[in-house]
């Protein structure tokens, strides 16, 4: 009787014990891929000015065409800062690139903001840029770069380059 209860017990234990394993490994799959990023949150709250595009343009920003990848997604437009992109300067209130998704009403929405630099490794607090080698379908020498998605999740990473719910559609022709 002794060893038929010895059994019982254990194998209700090894059942609780498998239980709260199951439980656990769920929690974790159906957490969100990406949680608060601090950084993210700081790129934020240093450059909301650009919410309005007219404060872009009134720094020296000037657009650049929808940028949309092969497989899918977009960056959006540009404004790019010409100043900020010579100075090879990191300064988070100062990105040398604002990104803006363009909507079917024609209105810009701040999505993203990018900063570049020819010195590298290059990094934000501790996020290592990207490196992109020359040539390069910019036209540009080597250099580094980092898009933060500070204002619209990005599924693929805060910090991808592109963003597969950014969408260039509704982005103008270019004036002839």
């Amino acid at each position: 009787m002794n060893m038929i209860s010895n059994f019982r017990n254990r194998l209700l234990m090894a059942g609780a014990m498998l239980a709260v394993c199951t439980a656990l490994a769920q929690a974790h799959q159906e957490a969100p891929a990406s949680g608060p990023n601090p950084l993210a949150d700081k790129v934020q709250a240093a450059n909301s000015r650009f919410v309005d595009v007219k404060a872009a343009t009134a720094e020296g920003y000037a657009p650049i065409p929808c940028a949309s990848g092969i497989t899918g997604g977009a960056m959006g437009i540009h404004y790019v800062n010409g100043q900020y992109l010579k100075d090879d300067k990191i300064d988070i209130a100062r990105p040398e690139a604002v990104m803006y998704e363009p909507m079917a009403d024609g209105t810009l929405k701040l999505v993203a903001v990018e900063y570049i630099t020819s010195k590298g490794p290059a990094s934000l607090d501790g996020q290592l840029f990207n490196f992109n080698s020359a040539p390069n379908r910019y036209g540009l020498g080597a250099f580094y770069e980092l898009h933060v998605w500070a204002w619209k999740g990005n599924p693929t990473g805060t910090f991808a380059d592109m963003n597969p719910k950014v969408s260039c559609e509704h982005a103008m022709a270019p004036s002839q």
